[in-house]
C-alpha cells in the first residue's frame, strides 16, 4: 500500500541541524506489545528521571520495528531524557488503539527502569491526535506537558474534510472517463487493485495537476480551480489529500480492527454553499455505529487535566488543516494551551524550520517547570534567539487568527 502521508521528513532532518557532534551513552530496549505493536526505549547514561514519548504520523505501510525516534531526540538524550516510540498496532488512522500501545510500551519502561517522575508526550500528524488522546484517555502517568507539530487536532472531524474532497472530485470529474476512481465515499473497494500510480493517472486526467500550466486544456483549468475553489486546497497538496481521502479512507472502512465496512463518514445534510453541488453531489449517509465508534476514536473533549499543551501549525497545510487549531482550542481550557501558527509564503505539511522547532519545545519546558503560559509572542522570540544557530527563519505570528473552521470542515 502507497504511504500516503509521511513522518514529517523536514522535522527528521533537525536533530542532525542541532547537535551533530554529540554522543551520549545509552541503554536501548526494544520489544512488542501484547496487541503486536513494536516499541523502543533509549535511556540516557544520567537520566534525568523524566520520560518523552514520540508520535509518529499517518503510515499505511504495515507496522515494524521502530526507527523514527522523532525529531529532537538525539537533543532529548543530551539534556537527560529518556525517548520511547511506538510503531502502533495499526496502520493508517491508528488511534483505535494508541491507548492500549502506549500504555503497553510505558508499563515495560517502568518494569525495566522505574517509574518516570514525568511524561512529556509528543507528536506530529496523526500523532498529534494520538498525543491528545494519550492526555484524556491513556492513563500514562504523570504527564505534565505536550506538544505537537501540525497535527490532526480536531480527530475524527478530518475525515469529514476527506469524504467532502473525495465526492467533490468525483462531481467535478463525473464527465472525465479516465478520472474515473472505485469506490466513492467508501475510499475504495475491499479488494481492489486500484493503485496509487492509477490515482495519479485519473486525477491528473481531470485536472491536469501533473503537468506545466501551460500544457493543461482549458477544461482541466476549469475543473481543477472548481475543485480547489470547492475545497480551499492549495494545488500542490491536492493529490497527496486524495490519496488520504481514497486509500485511507478505504483503510479506515474496511480495517476489520477498525470500522469492519461500517461507513464511518458522511455527508447526507451538509450545505457546499453552492446550489450546483448541493444538487449533484453524490449523499452518502454515515452508518449509525460506524459514525459512533468514529468519533469515539476519536474526538477531542477537552479533559486535559493540569497538562500545559504546545501546539504547532503551518498556515498554509493543505493535508492537516491549520483549522485543526480551531476544533481544538475550543474545547481545551485556555490556560492549558498555546497555539503558534507559522505563516508560509509556500504551502508545506509541517515544514517548521529547526529553530520554531525546537522554541516551541523549549517554551513547553519552561512552561512544565513553573514559567508562565507562553503566548506565541514568546515562542517567536524564543525562536528568534535560537536562530543565531540553527535554521530559520521564524515566522511564528502573534497576531494570527485561527480561522473558522465550518469553512473548510464542513460540519455535519
Amino acid at each position: 500500500m502507497a504511504r500516503v502521508l509521511s513522518r514529517v521528513p523536514t522535522l527528521a532532518l533537525l536533530a542532525v541541524l542541532l547537535l551533530p557532534a554529540i554522543a551520549v551513552a545509552e541503554t536501548v530496549r526494544e520489544g512488542t506489545s501484547p496487541g503486536g505493536g513494536f516499541y523502543r526505549i533509549v535511556v540516557p547514561d544520567g537520566w534525568n528521571g523524566d520520560l518523552v514519548l514520540w508520535n509518529h504520523g499517518f503510515d499505511l505501510d504495515v507496522p515494524g520495528p521502530v526507527t523514527d525516534m522523532g525529531p529532537l531526540f538525539e537533543l532529548q538524550l543530551a539534556q537527560g531524557f529518556a525517548v520511547a516510540a511506538s510503531s502502533y498496532r495499526l496502520p493508517g488512522w491508528a488511534v483505535f488503539k494508541t491507548d492500549k500501545d502506549l500504555k503497553a510500551m510505558v508499563n515495560a519502561f517502568v518494569g525495566e527502569f522505574g517509574p518516570p517522575q514525568r511524561i512529556l508526550v509528543y507528536g506530529a500528524s496523526l500523532g498529534g491526535i494520538v498525543t491528545a488522546r494519550a492526555i484524556e484517555r491513556a492513563r500514562l502517568g504523570n504527564v505534565v506537558g505536550a506538544l505537537t507539530y501540525c497535527g490532526a487536532m480536531a480527530g475524527s472531524r478530518n475525515w469529514d474534510a476527506a469524504i467532502d474532497l473525495r465526492l467533490l472530485y468525483d462531481w467535478v470529474c463525473r464527465d472525465v472517463a479516465a478520472a474515473a476512481i472505485p469506490g466513492g465515499g467508501e475510499g475504495l473497494p475491499k479488494n481492489t487493485s486500484f493503485s496509487q500510480r492509477d490515482l495519479e493517472e485519473a486525477v491528473n486526467a481531470c485536472t491536469g495537476v501533473l503537468r506545466k500550466k501551460a500544457k493543461r486544456t482549458p477544461a482541466q483549468k476549469q475543473r481543477l480551480a472548481a475543485l480547489l475553489d470547492a475545497t480551499g486546497l492549495p494545488e500542490e497538496f491536492l493529490l497527496t489529500s486524495m490519496g488520504y481521502a481514497t486509500f485511507g479512507m478505504s483503510d479506515l472502512i474496511h480495517d476489520r480492527r477498525k470500522l469492519r465496512g461500517k461507513q464511518g463518514p458522511g455527508n447526507a445534510e451538509v450545505d457546499y454553499g453552492d446550489a450546483a453541488i448541493d444538487a449533484g453531489i453524490e449523499r452518502v449517509t454515515p452508518h449509525k455505529g460506524g459514525a459512533r465508534k468514529l468519533r469515539k476514536s476519536y474526538t477531542p473533549k477537552g479533559g486535559v487535566g493540569n497538562v500545559k499543551i504546545v501546539s504547532m501549525h503551518t498556515d498554509r497545510d493543505g493535508l492537516v488543516l491549520v483549522e485543526n487549531q480551531s476544533v481544538y482550542a475550543a474545547v481545551v481550557p485556555q490556560a492549558n494551551l498555546t497555539v503558534a501558527v507559522a505563516v508560509e509564503n509556500r504551502p508545506s505539511h509541517c515544514g517548521f524550520t529547526a529553530a520554531e522547532a525546537l522554541a516551541g519545545w523549549e517554551s513547553l519546558l519552561d512552561w512544565v517547570d513553573g514559567a508562565p503560559r507562553p503566548a506565541a509572542a514568546d515562542i517567536q522570540r524564543s525562536c528568534q534567539e535560537l536562530s543565531v544557530i540553527l535554521p530559520g527563519p521564524c515566522r511564528i505570528d502573534p497576531d494570527f487568527v485561527l480561522p473558522d473552521p465550518d469553512g473548510r470542515i464542513r460540519p455535519r
